[in-house]
């Protein structure tokens, strides 16, 4: 059985490919989101095996979601589109995996046959971004957008990964990895990632450092990561 998620901010959109699929018996369609945060939870809730997602969304499109995903656990990845002569192009030039909006009953079955045959997602990178403009995040029932931009730092504990601004924190389903090889946050810590912007000051102490950030937020450093941080602002 291979667990499914369907994600398109289109109620009937959802409905249509859910009744498709239903007559793959193999297919377990496990949810429905309709926005990038909300499937962002439920893929870490869930994990499943394979997700369709609508390109054209609100606020986090489609292949800015996926890019959010971390490639080690990432599902096989299927794209839907009414049409996105961009993303069509990319995908026919690289052999890549879509549908068009109205699904053709022919194409998904032809779809399903290859996800079937594939044990692993082939790389996407080709057509995702290779930088977050976004980072989907909640507290509590509250869902939000975050734009990079406005990140200080993020750090892990055991609660998960936090996302801190000059104004609150919030809690993101995105991995310390994958915000840092897709935003400019750059590594001061094991557990904590900066955005070199957000720095006021680094007092330099014994067996490390702390950075200050503009809001008065401060944010170790370990020795390992003092050295690179400080070239980044010409000190060696």
């Amino acid at each position: 059985m291979i667990t499914c998620l369907i994600i398109d901010d289109e109620p009937f959109a959802r409905e249509s490919l859910s009744d498709l699929l239903s007559v793959h018996q193999d297919i377990d369609v496990i949810d429905h989101c309709c926005n990038a945060i909300e499937a962002m939870q439920s893929i870490a809730k869930y994990k499943p095996e394979l997700i369709f997602v609508d390109i054209q969304m609100p606020k986090i499109s489609g292949l800015e979601m996926v890019a959010m995903l971390d490639p080690d656990t990432m599902p096989k990845v299927v794209f839907v589109t009414a049409y996105d002569e961009y993303a069509i192009k990319a995908f026919d030039n690289h052999a890549f995996d879509y549908l068009l909006k109205p699904i053709d009953e022919a194409r998904l079955q032809t779809t399903i046959e290859r996800i079937r045959k594939e044990q692993v997602q082939r790389s996407l990178a080709a057509v995702l971004p290779t930088q977050l403009e976004h980072v989907p995040c909640y507290c509590g029932n509250r869902l939000k957008v975050i734009n990079v931009d406005d990140v200080e730092f993020a750090f892990s504990d055991l609660t998960g990964i936090h996302v801190t601004t000059s104004q609150e924190q919030v809690h993101t389903h995105l991995t310390l990895k994958v915000l840092e090889e897709k935003t400019e946050l750059v590594r001061c810590h094991k557990q904590y990632l900066v955005a070199p912007h957000a720095i006021s000051e680094i007092i330099v102490q014994e067996n490390g450092a702390e950075i200050v950030t503009h809001s008065g937020k401060q944010i170790p450093v370990s020795r390992r990561f003092l050295k690179p941080l400080k070239q980044i602002f010409g000190f060696s």
